[in-house]
């Protein structure tokens, strides 16, 4: 009995040990739940290939009783994550950085495109995300990506825009030279006319008209030319004034598309178009920054209302924290 009670008992194990080997078994059993699916899934496959046509449903219903989704899961795990040779015990994933997965995890990786998911997994650390954080950064990908198109996609517009309004440019650099052109062979019209008008009336009758002897029809047929000269000068100038219109319009369409064609150049160098995805992934990321930041300034203000001042002080040297080391990324 003595030497029985001076044994030494086992050391106290903390929670911390213990949390961690279940933690530990979690993560293990989890592993094996994917490679165990993954054969399933393979089994499946070849099952589906042997039955006649029809069947397929009844069978996995009456035989291993999975339901239509549970069984399409299982064939797409494995062919989406299985490794080509068939396995019993040993990990049958075709990849060491997704091999580590959950089951569940691998579920929610099939949202990413297969030539991308190994990288994506490895520049997320999906093994460390919980399941939330992964859907969250499945979806902060897709929200990037799709902001990526949009932004290249309205650069391919601006530039479409800037291709169109340059040409419109140069058909208006037509357009004026062409009414310029009219402008200034109206404006001869109307001086020649003006000058053969003044010689018309400075001439004397008999030269004016020389065929007429009688006075007063000398007269009347003076007059008759120079109204008859008039009418086409008064034409003349109306033709300048509409040439100088057409002018005038067509340098206004001309300015008017080139502060146009500046104005675009400006918003694409405010906007700098940028069609990568780092930008995209870094614009999502600061407006939900910006979102989460004013969420946290309304607790610290309810913190601040509150008679202990305990936590509103903790929450100050964190977003103090948090400022200097946004500050130290930015220079």
């Amino acid at each position: 009995m003595n030497e029985i009670s001076t044994r030494e008992s086992p050391p106290a194990r903390s929670v911390e040990t213990v949390t961690l080997e279940i933690r530990t078994l979690q993560h293990q059993a989890q592993q094996m739940l994917l490679s165990y699916a993954i054969e399933i899934g393979r089994r499946l496959v070849e099952v589906k290939s042997l039955l006649p046509h029809g069947q397929w449903g009844d069978y996995i219903k009456e035989q291993v009783g999975y339901s239509q989704s549970t069984a399409n899961n299982l064939m797409r795990v494995f062919e989406e994550y299985g490794a080509p040779q068939q396995s019993m015990f040993g990990a049958g994933v075709n990849s060491q950085a997704l091999g580590n997965l959950s089951y569940t995890k691998a579920m929610r990786l099939l949202a990413i495109p297969a030539d991308e998911r190994e990288a994506f997994a490895e520049e997320h650390h999906v093994e460390e995300l919980s399941t939330r954080q992964l859907e969250q950064a499945i979806k902060e990908r897709d929200a990037a990506r799709a902001a990526a198109q949009r932004a290249e996609a309205d650069k391919r517009t601006a530039e479409q825009a800037r291709a169109k309004m340059a040409e419109d440019m140069g058909l208006l650099n037509t357009c004026l030279a062409s009414a310029q052109d009219a402008r200034e062979q109206a404006m001869q019209d109307v001086a020649r006319l003006e000058a053969e008008l003044a010689d018309l009336k400075a001439q004397p009758v008999d030269v004016a008209v020389e065929t007429v002897v009688d006075q007063a029809a000398i007269e009347k047929a003076r007059a008759e030319a120079i109204a008859g000269m008039q009418a086409k000068l008064d034409k003349a100038r109306e033709k300048q004034k509409k040439a100088e219109a057409q002018r005038q319009e067509a340098q206004d369409q001309l300015e008017a598309a080139q502060r146009k064609l500046e104005d675009q150049a400006k918003a694409e160098k405010r906007a700098n178009l940028p069609g990568d995805k780092e930008w995209a992934q870094f614009e999502l990321i600061f407006n939900q920054a910006k979102d989460h930041a004013n969420q946290m300034l309304k607790l610290l203000f309810h913190a601040r209302g509150r008679e202990d001042q305990d936590t509103a002080q903790i929450m100050e040297k964190a977003l103090m924290a948090l400022s200097e080391q946004i500050g130290r990324c930015a220079k």
